[in-house]
């Protein structure tokens, strides 16, 4: 290793022409990477809901569809306002009252029950089908389109209308992300380091490991809003402690010798081999997010496990030829470091090492209890600002026409019309089911098929299915609506056992019940895998069950604050929380470990390789759980979609939890199991306690 430290330092203003070099493909990668705004796609493709979208896109068209609140607009207005909808070249079909009255049929001239559903305070409703998936490049473009040629008297609703929002709220924000997070890990570097000029090398360094990380996301071809959102700052807080650490090493190795690239290739040296196992620890954590059968678990596990991967190569490479580069730099803007040692703070933690086992054993329950009660969401337009147009829109459906989740029926071609009415009739019987919706339905009250536009016709039947839709009255994702899919479900398989139940609401229900088996999986994954890598890194049976149980009270706290605060959080926050927060902060615990090991090997007492420990690891665990709340924290506040500002409040308060926690109970934790270890531990045996 020393011969390719050597070759780094030798050759530091190639190796940073390269780099450089380098971010240029990268960028292009990361313009060229699409990104995907809708939740409900990474449901797996064998749920039946799924199944049954595919079959809509594919046997009737609709890949997506809107439903457009018109006010105040004449009949032929509206007609018009249709044609002009029809010629873009997504949509599939059109549809609306006015193209069954006429429009010179006065509207005051229908009966009572069919006008109060067709026409509200002056209003009526625009129903269009769209060719591609609702949240396609091609079905947002449609949208834009959509509100360019309507006005202010047309409300466009719809899931692709919150998904065109949810684009233009998360994109006009990443950018303030990213500022915010440099800025204020600009100021913790200030406190921390001995340079002016030093902080902005290691940003520098990050920010090239960010944007390789960005640019090679170009081989998944796409990822999620929330992994383009947090990606940038939790990559920056989870990698800063490692190019903290080679700069740390630097200036302690040019004590030794006058040789700026020796010393810095003796540096390389050692933070390569300290990083690379502390960096197992954190990409095994983001991996185990790939056990998730919701996929966007694998979307953020795999971008965040490379953002370490090449945070640990720009560590080992493009930080020393900065730092080498502008040295003269760094040396002119000398200062004496603001942040303390902690001696009497470390001093206390010793002395009071019994009370912090006390501590811990009053907290676990606490903590457990709110943890595990911690109320989450799965509305996914729960998360934002009720200002947006699609909210409005949405809302209005649901005031006026009490349109709150629209379901759709499969059912097989050549079932009766009697039978589609009867099980319709039984649907409808439900609580909450406003109405349905299908061929026969038209006939039966009183609208003449003759009159219905083969336009609708086509998209109520295909070659195979029938299409039912169906009102509900009850919001997505709550316990009501999923009782009353869980009804309608029964009621259409006792009529047709090949019948699907499609639409928002039915995805929404898996969604639900995927996560809630994702959260439990996931944990014990993480924990395992992490399990497993400490048992090889420290070679200890003992200590990885320490570390463990002192990082999980740390994720149990965070977790379980939601809940004493009456706060309900992202279903994804819930999931993915404990892994971000295990697999980046165990390391603060392994730091502290395994120099407790060194010394005890070295001849120690229990309580000295206890206080060496503490007292050369507070300052570092400290710097590097401020930097990642940093790079979090302003995220959290600024944000105005919840989903990515829940998690990112969650990852801040964790990070300053985790150090909290580990600073206080670990150490009492190695002294209280001291014998257990010694005997656990491989090299360890010998020593008496």
């Amino acid at each position: 290793m020393h011969k390719i430290s050597r070759f780094i330092c030798k050759h530091h203003k190639l190796i940073l022409i390269i780099a450089l070099i380098l971010l240029i493909p990268a960028y292009f990668g990361y313009k060229a990477t699409r990104i995907n705004y809708d939740i409900l796609t990474y449901l797996p493709n064998d749920v039946e809901t799924i199944k049954g979208e595919n079959i809509l896109k594919s046997d009737f068209g609709i890949g997506g569809y809107t439903v457009i609140v018109v006010e105040h607009m004449s009949n032929k207005d509206i007609a018009k306002l249709e044609d002009q909808i029809r010629d873009l070249d997504n949509v599939n079909a059109v549809g609306s009252a006015v193209d069954i009255i006429g429009t010179e049929y006065p509207r005051e001239m229908l009966p009572d029950d069919i006008k109060d559903k067709l026409f509200k305070d002056d209003t009526t409703l625009i129903m269009a089908a769209f060719k591609d998936s609702l949240s396609s490049d091609r079905t947002l473009d449609t949208i834009k389109k959509l509100r360019q040629i309507t006005d202010k008297r047309c409300k466009i609703s719809g899931m692709s209308a919150v998904v065109l929002d949810t684009k233009e709220i998360s994109d006009s924000e990443v950018a303030t992300y990213v500022v915010i997070a440099v800025i204020l890990c600009l100021i913790i570097l200030q406190l921390a380091l001995d340079s002016y000029f030093a902080p902005f090398l290691l940003l520098a360094n990050i920010g090239i490991a960010i944007i390789y990380n960005m640019g090679s996301n170009i081989m998944l071809g796409e990822i999620s809003y929330i992994t383009k959102a947090i990606s940038a700052v939790l990559q920056l807080g989870v990698t800063m402690d490692f190019a903290i650490f080679l700069y740390d090493s630097y200036i302690q190795e040019k004590a030794h010798t006058k040789d700026d690239e020796e010393a810095m290739a003796t540096a390389i040296d050692k933070t390569f081999v300290s990083v690379l196992g502390s960096s197992l620890t954190t990409i095994a954590g983001f991996l185990a997010l790939c056990s998730m059968r919701l996929t966007i678990g694998k979307d953020i596990g795999i971008v965040m496990a490379k953002g370490v991967l090449f945070g640990v190569i720009c560590v080992v490479t493009v930080l020393p030829a900065l730092v080498l580069t502008f040295r003269k730099l760094v040396q002119k803007t000398h200062h004496k470091r603001a942040i303390p040692q902690f001696k009497k703070l470390k001093d206390f933690i010793i002395k009071h090492h019994r009370w912090a086992i006390v501590v811990y054993l009053v907290l676990l329950p606490i903590a457990f209890y709110g943890y595990s009660h911690t109320n989450v969401y799965y509305n996914l337009t729960g998360s934002l600002p009720k200002s947006l147009p699609s909210i409005q829109a949405n809302q209005e459906l649901k005031d006026k026409y009490n349109m709150v989740s629209t379901q759709m029926i499969l059912v097989d071609k050549n079932m009766s019309a009697k039978k589609v009415n009867d099980m319709t009739d039984e649907i409808e019987a439900l609580n909450g089911i406003d109405w349905t919706l299908s061929g026969s339905k038209l006939d039966k009250v009183g609208i003449p098929s003759v009159m219905i536009p083969d336009e609708i016709k086509d998209k109520l039947q295909s070659d195979k299915y029938q299409l039912i839709l169906a009102n509900s009255t009850y919001e997505s994702a709550t316990d009501k609506l999923n009782s009353q899919l869980d009804q309608v479900k029964k009621i259409i398989k006792k009529y047709d056992k090949n019948a699907i139940l499609a639409g928002e609401g039915a995805l929404t229900k898996d969604l639900v019940e995927i996560s809630a088996k994702d959260f439990n999986s996931v944990n014990t994954v993480s924990i395992a895998v992490i399990f497993i890598i400490m048992l090889f890194v420290l070679r200890s049976i003992a200590l990885p069950v320490i570390l463990i149980c002192v990082i999980q009270l740390a994720i149990f706290i965070n977790m379980s604050v939601p809940f004493y605060t009456n706060t309900t959080i992202p279903f994804i926050a819930s999931i993915v929380i404990g892994t971000i927060q295990l697999g980046a902060t165990i390391d603060y615990a392994i730091l502290i470990t395994n120099k407790y090991i060194s010394q005890r090997k070295s001849g120690k007492t229990k309580l000295q390789a206890v206080d060496y420990a503490i007292g050369t690891s507070i300052s570092s665990i400290f710097v590097s759980g401020l930097c990642f709340f940093g790079a979090t924290f302003g995220v959290g506040v600024v944000s105005k979609i919840s989903m990515i500002g829940s998690l990112c409040t969650l990852m801040s308060r964790g990070a300053l939890i985790s150090v909290t926690v580990v600073a206080f109970m670990l150490p009492a934790f190695l002294l209280l199991f001291d014998k257990v270890i010694c005997k656990t531990t491989k090299g360890m045996r010998a020593i008496k306690a």
